[in-house]
């Protein structure tokens, strides 16, 4: 049996490598999330996808817990498990011997040039995973409406983040969008 005809393997190897390349978070990963958990595995439908990416972002903590949730949906709390510390694991040990590394060389210009470039890295895979998001969701042109006024709120103005998702969340249950 190959490692990927196991559901919980399969998990590991996809998450664990995936880690590896999270540069700025299990964030800025999500285009990459859907596009194996929904294209390549069919794990999730568009839908489903949105709505654990959704929960993930309400909820308390990480925002490393759509992968909680996408493992919990290929293979129940085991799959939960599996997944989170194959995203979580390799990241946290490759992060611990960066930072050893890095803090030995105090006098190079190498730690703040690394930093630098990564910053528009990780905002480049966040707005992808915007767009990935906004096209898996907005299906209607009230929809694309909504997203773009979010945008420009959360954009232009400081107001919390979750008082715009409480305001979509009240507009979809209306059934507006």
């Amino acid at each position: 049996m190959t490692p990927h005809g196991n559901p919980i393997w399969a998990l590991i190897s996809t998450f664990g490598l995936m880690s590896l390349f999270a540069v700025g978070g299990a964030a800025a990963a999500v285009p990459e999330m859907h596009r194996i958990a929904v294209e390549v595995h069919h794990w999730m439908s568009e839908k489903q996808f949105a709505d654990a990416y959704a929960i993930s972002q309400l909820s308390p903590g990480p925002n490393v817990l759509i992968v909680t949730l996408i493992g919990y949906s290929v293979a129940g709390i085991p799959g939960a498990l599996a997944a989170t510390l194959a995203m979580c694991l390799p990241t946290a040990l490759l992060a611990y011997s960066v930072s050893r590394l890095l803090n030995r060389s105090t006098r190079s210009r190498w730690p703040a040039i690394i930093q630098a470039a990564l910053v528009p890295l990780s905002i480049g895979l966040m707005a992808a995973s915007a767009l990935i998001l906004a096209q898996a969701t907005d299906k209607n042109l009230v929809a694309l409406l909504l997203t773009g006024v979010v945008a420009v709120a959360a954009f232009a103005t400081r107001m919390n983040p979750l008082w715009l998702l409480l305001a979509g969340g009240i507009l979809g249950f209306a059934g507006v969008v």
